[in-house]
């Protein structure tokens, strides 16, 4: 693979193009166009869903629907919030110089009147929960406002994107049983460390441009180690997800294992391309947790 630099913005999106002039900066800015973000957001909260609501298939379409139109929503509020703190430090980064914030196509207060239109919608979406789940879910706003700072204070950013990705699995829960068990935490610790591994591999694209400016990462930190990192954290997330579904069920979540391993191996870390790659088919791995927790509650 290449290691040329890369612009994060895609102007050739073919959902871009659905969308009028005025708009496209507005679907840049909430990164629609790009849904792995969405994806990573929701899984944790499928995996709940599909273990805590086993024998309700209504209730669990219901609820899995719902997350889905809430991750869309708040994942464009997170990325809209990012985007106002990293304004000025985007213009620094060769990936991220061309944001609307950044490139000055959208102005600050028209990305917090969006934000505000976001945030209104994602409260009217968890308002149809129950009252654990509309805490936990209010809970997690300051861990979305708070998260993009944490690249300026510690160089372990990604575990507090995990701990602020990753509540959709205690919400998932909570929105099906009114309450967080102890597998509902073990679902979260297993995407926390799953978030670990993804993100560190994400990091990558921009560690040289972030040792100039001093943003810290995970990336940055362990350096030539951080191949043993990513394996360590994918190793740990798998071996949560066996604990969560009992050993018994060792096999349904087999095949999610196999396939982090396959990820790590192919992993080029001083490649820019592979780095992305590999972040996007980190999805795989939380989607084929899905189907074996899915099989395990069978």
């Amino acid at each position: 693979m290449s290691n040329q630099p890369h612009q994060d913005i895609k102007h050739n999106s073919r959902l871009l193009h659905l969308f009028p002039q005025d708009l496209r900066p507005y679907v840049l800015l909430a990164r629609l166009e790009r849904p792995i973000g969405v994806w990573l957001l929701l899984i944790p909260g499928l995996w709940a869903i599909a273990l805590a609501g086993a024998g309700n298939t209504a209730t669990q379409i219901k609820t899995a629907i719902l997350f889905a139109i809430g991750s869309i929503v708040m994942r464009a509020a997170g990325c809209v919030i990012n985007d106002i703190w990293d304004r000025d430090l985007d213009k620094s980064v060769e990936r991220t110089a061309t944001r609307p914030l950044a490139s000055g196509q959208i102005s600050v207060k028209q990305a917090c009147i969006f934000l505000g239109a976001l945030l209104l919608t994602g409260l009217l979406i968890l308002l149809q929960f129950n009252k654990t789940t509309i805490v936990l879910g209010v809970l997690s706003i300051p861990f979305i406002i708070a998260y993009p700072l944490m690249k300026r204070i510690t160089w372990w950013p990604q575990i507090f994107l995990g701990l602020t990705f990753n509540f959709s699995a205690l919400m998932g829960w909570s929105a099906l049983t009114g309450e967080i068990s102890q597998t509902a935490l073990v679902l979260y610790g297993s995407g926390i460390l799953w978030t670990l591994a993804y993100d560190t591999i994400y990091a990558h694209q921009d560690k040289e441009d972030d040792a100039l400016i001093g943003i810290k990462s995970t990336a940055r930190l362990f350096g030539r180690y951080n191949c043993i990192l990513v394996y360590l954290s994918y190793a740990a997330s798998w071996a949560l997800s066996i604990y969560a579904v009992g050993t018994h069920n060792f096999l349904c979540v087999f095949p999610a294992g196999i396939y982090a391993l396959y990820l790590c191996r192919i992993w080029t870390p001083d490649d820019q391309k592979s780095a992305l790659d590999i972040f996007k088919k980190s999805k795989i791995y939380g989607l084929t947790l899905l189907i074996g927790f899915a099989c395990a509650a069978l």
